[in-house]
C-alpha cells in the first residue's frame, strides 16, 4: 500500500498494527514509534483541523484520531499499566504479599464510616474515641479523611479496629470512593429521624462496588420522631436486609450524642469481619500501603497519613508514594505519639517526604534512596504530561480565527491551593463537573498544597486567573503582591461555598458582594462620662483615619469585645468633625455602647462592593 502524501511529503502508513503511547504523549513520541518526521504529523493534524506543536502534550482522542488517519491502532497506556511497568523495571510489585503462606498473620479490620451529611458520622467516631472532632470541622462537615484506631472489648479479649472517617459533603465523592477501596468493612450511618438520603445511597453504592461487607449504624434513635424500623425497610430496597427481617446484614441502633450502642456496634463489625473475611498479611516484608491524606505543615514539612496494608514500616525506611519520596524521619500514631514501627492495618503520620503526595497514592518501601527518587521523578514527568494534555484547550483553525476576531475567549481560569491534597483534588473534580453550557469554559491551570506563594500570583497574573485558597492563606507579603498585580484571591473553608460561588460566577448570576475595607485605628487614652452624650473615649488615631458614622469594633487585649458598632460622634476639642487623621487626638462616642476602657483599640472600617471576575 502506498504511503499517503500531504503537501508532497510521504508518510508511513500502517496496516492496523498497534502503537502503545503513554498519557500526554507528543507528536515527537508518536513519530519515533512509526519512524516518521514530527513536522509531517503536525501537517496531518492541521489538515484534520487541529493546531498542535510537535512537542506539545496531546489528549487521547487526538492521538487516536491521528492513528486512524495513518491506519495505526493507537493504545494509550492506562495509569495503572504505566505504574506496573515502571515498578517491574525495578523488580518491584505492589499489592501482593510476599513469602510463604506460613508468613501470613491475622490483621485488624479496616473500617470506613460512610453516610449522608449531618447524619452523625464524626460524632459516632467521637463517641468511639472519646474525643471531639466535630468542633474543629468547618460548618460541622468533615473536610478531610482521618484514620484512627479503636479498641473493642470482646469476650475473647481486646481487639483493635482501624477506622477511616470520610467527608460528608457530596463534593467528596472521589475521596469516599477511595476510602472504600482501602477498607475491609463499611459502617453505613443513617439517621433514624431522617432516613435514607441521596448520599446514603451514593455511599452504599461505593461500598457495594468495592465488594465490602456493610454494617448499618442507625443513629439518633434517641431523638423525637426517630423510626429505626423505617430505616430498615428503606434499605431493604437497596439489597441490605436486616437480620430482624430474615437477612444477613447487621443493624445496630446507636446514639452517638449519648454514647449509646458503641460496644454492640464494634462487636457487630468484628463478627461480620470474622464471618465474611479472612484478614491476613505478611508483616515481615517491606511495607506497602496507601496514603489516606497528606498536607504541608509549616514546621514539619510534608506530612502524609498512610495506612500500612502489608509489611512493617520503620523509621529510616526509604519510601516512595505517588510522585513523592524520602526517608521516614519520624512516625506518629493517631494520638500524636511517636512510634518506631507500624504493622499491617496501622495508620500513621509519616514525616520526611520531599513533597506532598496525593490522597489515595500507593506507597511502598524500596531498598535504596536513588530507586525511590527515580520512581517518583518518572511518575512526576508522566503526570505532568497527562495534566498538560488534559488542560489543553482543543482549538480548530475556525475556532482560533473566530476568537481572534472577537478579541477574547470566554474562559474562567483558576489556580487551586489547599491545605491537604484530597481537598484540592475533590474541589477541582467538583468544579470541573459544573455544567455552564458551551459559552463559558472553566480551566484549572495549576493546583497544589500549601500556602499561596508569589509564584502562584505571578502565574495568575500572566494567565488572568483567579486563585482559590481552601483553608490556606498567602505567605509573607504575597497578599500585597496579589493586590498590586490585580490578582483576585478568594478564601474558603467549606467546599460547597467555593463550588456555589464559582458556579454563580460562571452563570453570571452573582449578586453584588461586599468586603471589609479597614479605615483606621484609634487607641483609647482617657475615658470621660457626659450626661448628654454618655461615654466619650479620648483617643489618639494610630493609623489611617477615623470617620463619623463609619462602622467600628472594639478590641481589648487583642480580642474583639464588641462588633457592629458605629462612630456616632467625633470631636476635635469642642468642634464636631467628620474625620480625624493619623497622629491627631479626638473624642469618639460609640452611641449606646458604654463599656470602653483605657488601652482599648477602636478599629473602623467600611463595606465596599467587591469586584467580581469577568
Amino acid at each position: 500500500m502506498e504511503a499517503p502524501t500531504l503537501g508532497g511529503v510521504r508518510l508511513p502508513r500502517g496496516s492496523g498494527e498497534t502503537v502503545r503511547l503513554p498519557r500526554g504523549a507528543s507528536l515527537t513520541d508518536f513519530a519515533e514509534k512509526i519512524d516518521a518526521s514530527p513536522a509531517d504529523l503536525v501537517k496531518v493534524l492541521i489538515g484534520l483541523g487541529e493546531m498542535v506543536t510537535a512537542t506539545q502534550s496531546i489528549d487521547d482522542d487526538t492521538l487516536m484520531l491521528l492513528g486512524t488517519e495513518l491506519n495505526f491502532d493507537v493504545q494509550v497506556v492506562s495509569p495503572e499499566d504505566e505504574d506496573r511497568e515502571l515498578l517491574e523495571s525495578f523488580d518491584l510489585e505492589f499489592g501482593e504479599d510476599e513469602g510463604e503462606v506460613g508468613d501470613l498473620e491475622a490483621r485488624s479490620p479496616v473500617v470506613t464510616v460512610m453516610g449522608h451529611v449531618d447524619h452523625g458520622k464524626t460524632k459516632l467516631l467521637d463517641a468511639i474515641r472519646k474525643t471531639n472532632v466535630v468542633s474543629a470541622e468547618a460548618g460541622g462537615i468533615t473536610q478531610h479523611i482521618g484514620a484512627y484506631q479503636a479498641v473493642a472489648h470482646t469476650p475473647d479479649g481486646d481487639r483493635t479496629l482501624t477506622i477511616i472517617d470520610t467527608p460528608g459533603h457530596e463534593a467528596f465523592t472521589a475521596m469516599r470512593a477511595r476510602g472504600a477501596e482501602v477498607t475491609d468493612i463499611a459502617i453505613l450511618v443513617v439517621a433514624a429521624d431522617d432516613g435514607v438520603k441521596p448520599q446514603t445511597i451514593e455511599a452504599l453504592n461505593h461500598a457495594q462496588a468495592a465488594q465490602v461487607p456493610i454494617v448499618v449504624a442507625v443513629n439518633k434513635v434517641d431523638k423525637e420522631g426517630a423510626d429505626p424500623t423505617k430505616v430498615r425497610s428503606q434499605l431493604t430496597e437497596y439489597g441490605l436486609v436486616a437480620e430482624d427481617f430474615g437477612g444477613d446484614t447487621m443493624f445496630v441502633d446507636v446514639s452517638a450524642l449519648q454514647g449509646m450502642g458503641m460496644e454492640p456496634l464494634l462487636e457487630a463489625v468484628l463478627l461480620t469481619a470474622d464471618a465474611a473475611l479472612e484478614l491476613q498479611a505478611n508483616p515481615h516484608q517491606n511495607a506497602q500501603g496507601v496514603a489516606i491524606e497528606a498536607h504541608l505543615d509549616r514546621g514539619r514539612g510534608p506530612v502524609a497519613t498512610v495506612l500500612v496494608q502489608r509489611g512493617t514500616l520503620r523509621q529510616g525506611d526509604s519510601i516512595v508514594t505517588g510522585d513523592a519520596f524520602g526517608r521516614v524521619r519520624a512516625m506518629l500514631d493517631d494520638a500524636g505519639n511517636s512510634v518506631e514501627e507500624a504493622g499491617p492495618s496501622t495508620p500513621v503520620q509519616v514525616l520526611g517526604l520531599t513533597s506532598v503526595p496525593g490522597a489515595g497514592d500507593s506507597f511502598l518501601v524500596v531498598e535504596e534512596d536513588r530507586t525511590a527518587r527515580h520512581i517518583a521523578q518518572t511518575r512526576q514527568a508522566r503526570e505532568r504530561n497527562a495534566q498538560l494534555a488534559k488542560s489543553r484547550v482543543k482549538r480548530s483553525l475556525e475556532d482560533f480565527l473566530e476568537s481572534l476576531e472577537k478579541g477574547e475567549v470566554q474562559e474562567l481560569t483558576l489556580i487551586i491551593k489547599g491545605d491537604v491534597s484530597g481537598s484540592v483534588e475533590a474541589l477541582e473534580d467538583a468544579l470541573m463537573k459544573i455544567d455552564v453550557g458551551e459559552d463559558v469554559n472553566l480551566r484549572v491551570i495549576h493546583r497544589g498544597v500549601g500556602a499561596i506563594t508569589k509564584n502562584d500570583v505571578t502565574l495568575a497574573s500572566a494567565s488572568q486567573a483567579i486563585i482559590l485558597g481552601f483553608n490556606v492563606r498567602p505567605e509573607g507579603k504575597v497578599a500585597e503582591f496579589a493586590s498590586t498585580e490585580g490578582v483576585d484571591v478568594r478564601y474558603y473553608s467549606v467546599i460547597y461555598q467555593a463550588i456555589d460561588e464559582i458556579e454563580a460566577a460562571l452563570k453570571g448570576m452573582l449578586k453584588p458582594e461586599f468586603e471589609e475595607a479597614q479605615l483606621g485605628t484609634a487607641e483609647v487614652r482617657e475615658v470621660f462620662k457626659s450626661s448628654k452624650f454618655g461615654t466619650i473615649a479620648g483617643c489618639l488615631v494610630q493609623s489611617g483615619e477615623v470617620k463619623r458614622n463609619a462602622k467600628a469594633r472594639l478590641i481589648r487585649d487583642g480580642a474583639v469585645v464588641a462588633d457592629n458598632l458605629s462612630i456616632a460622634g467625633l470631636r476635635r476639642f469642642k468642634d464636631d468633625v467628620t474625620e480625624v487623621r493619623e497622629g491627631f487626638e479626638c473624642g469618639i462616642n460609640l452611641g449606646s455602647y458604654q463599656d470602653v476602657k483605657v488601652d482599648d483599640v477602636i478599629e473602623t472600617f467600611e463595606m465596599r462592593e467587591k469586584k467580581r471576575p469577568a
